[in-house]
């Protein structure tokens, strides 16, 4: 019934993410989770989101800060994006084994790339570790 619980929960995180990242500039959809990218800087962006792991043992609300470090490599190509960052967030254990995992919170670093076959669709690759989780993702990313 938990899991059942959990993955109701992000399925509306995920609808909830469509209906109000209309006013972002980017949405990623990933394998795990799905947050929406909002520029404060023109190298630096917050991701508010959620995630979660492939047994839906844990879900994490929270958010993350990406630097892009396209100036600092030289790519001048549009479609190509590598960053890295940090993350923050809130882990919500909601398995059904008999471990003593208690909820938290979830502080990691993140690193990944992005490459956009057009100019609204794309897809990325990250790798990510926190507290509670050691999670690589792979998605698709869309302009908005």
């Amino acid at each position: 019934m938990k899991k059942f619980t959990l993955l109701f929960a992000f399925a509306l995180m995920l609808s909830a993410a469509s209906v109000f990242g209309q006013a972002r500039k980017e949405l990623n959809f990933g394998l795990v989770g799905v947050n929406y990218e909002i520029p404060v800087h023109k190298n630096i962006t917050i991701a508010p989101g959620v995630g979660t792991n492939f047994d839906f043992d844990w879900i994490t609300l929270g958010v993350k800060a990406n630097y892009y470090f396209d100036e600092v490599f030289g790519i001048s190509d549009a479609a190509w994006d590598v960053y890295g960052g940090a993350n923050a967030g809130y882990a919500i254990y909601a398995g059904d084994n008999d471990f003593d995992y208690d909820s938290g919170i979830d502080l990691g670093l993140q690193i990944g790339g992005r490459w956009f076959w057009n100019d609204k669709w794309g897809i990325y690759a990250e790798f990510s570790g926190g507290i509670n989780t050691f999670m690589p993702a792979l998605g698709v990313t869309m302009k908005l």
